[in-house]
């Protein structure tokens, strides 16, 4: 290959054959990535489940009529040409994120697929000149196109309202177990508990810069900590909370950002500029903490404005009557 020369192929020099062959490779794939999705939902979404399992039949059912279409015009031996060969070719998303994607996105993601697969069959067919070929590719295109009435089928033989409404409830409470609940915990540990020793710095010291130095130790050790402290302290299992890598990366990550909002103002030279800004920030930080807490844990806004407020106050007077005493 000549650098800096692309070796994929144009989707306008393919022949017919290679078009069946690609056609062919990309319903396989798509028929693999749904049975993944059912695999990935059927513990805990088992209608959702079947009906991935019904569109993977679909896809194997298209398979199957462009082999015998092949073998038909071509013989037995199908080229080897996959979505990557082709420029400008749709891709797919790499099938070991599927862990990583929620149920709505997955739901996403399936409809995206079938609306692709059905503009390339769509292009396929006006190119092909064997009538028997562009009748079969526009079948697929309609059929593809109709895949998302399909899966309304699917939907309401194996899915009804009563448990598509469960699993979205599901769905939405795995999300806060994974990930609204360790980065809330973290966010408020790392705004509260950083607040004494950031502002007892300040008050004793008078200087942004140590104040700084101070406060970036603070955050980044807690945030380091309470990482540690969440993917280790439970694998998820029996208690249902998902995968301690995300609940670790949720909770220290958050707790470092809620001890460098107040402790990145000391940046600024002047000490007095410097801590009113932090003051402000500590504001935002704790109201937007009770926010969360409310928007996401269904806390009463009050209560929740209440506990965070006033455990915060506390600490931050604690911190100051230190530093300045």
């Amino acid at each position: 290959m000549i650098p800096g020369v692309s070796n994929r192929r144009r989707f306008s020099d393919l022949s017919e054959q290679e078009i069946l062959a690609l056609a062919i490779s990309s319903e396989e794939d798509d028929a693999q990535i749904y049975r993944t999705y059912a695999q990935r939902l059927r513990s805990d979404f088992p209608g959702s489940a079947k009906i991935f399992d019904g569109m993977a039949e679909e896809e194997d059912d298209h398979r199957r009529r462009l082999i015998e279409l092949h073998k038909k015009r071509f013989g037995d031996v199908i080229p080897l040409i996959r979505r990557e060969h082709v420029a400008g070719f749709y891709a797919r998303r790499p099938i070991w994120l599927v862990q990583n994607l929620s149920l709505e996105t997955i739901r996403d993601e399936a409809a995206a697929m079938e609306r692709q697969a059905g503009a390339f069959y769509k292009r396929a067919a006006e190119g092909a000149k064997d009538a028997d070929t562009r009748k079969l590719l526009g079948d697929l295109a309609a059929a593809e196109v109709g895949h998302e009435h399909r899966a309304e089928e699917l939907a309401e033989k194996h899915l009804g309202a009563d448990e598509r409404d469960e699993e979205d409830r599901a769905a939405k409470r795995q999300f806060v177990l994974t990930w609204v609940q360790p980065g809330v915990s973290g966010l408020m540990d790392g705004s509260v508990s950083t607040l004494a020793p950031v502002f007892a710095a300040a008050f004793a010291t008078r200087d942004p810069h140590q104040t700084l130095l101070v406060g970036l130790a603070s955050a980044i050790g807690a945030g380091i900590s309470m990482g540690f402290a969440e993917s280790v302290g439970d694998d998820g299992e029996l208690s249902g909370r998902g995968s301690p890598l995300k609940r670790g990366i949720a909770s220290g990550v958050m707790t470092a950002l809620g001890g460098l909002g107040h402790a990145l103002p000391y940046l600024l030279p002047d000490f007095w500029t410097a801590t009113m800004v932090a003051f402000a920030v500590v504001a935002v930080e704790l109201w937007a903490i009770a926010f969360i807490q409310n928007r996401y844990m269904e806390t009463p806004f009050l209560r929740a404005s209440m506990q965070v407020v006033l455990g915060g106050a506390l600490v931050f007077a604690t911190g100051i009557l230190i530093g300045g005493g």
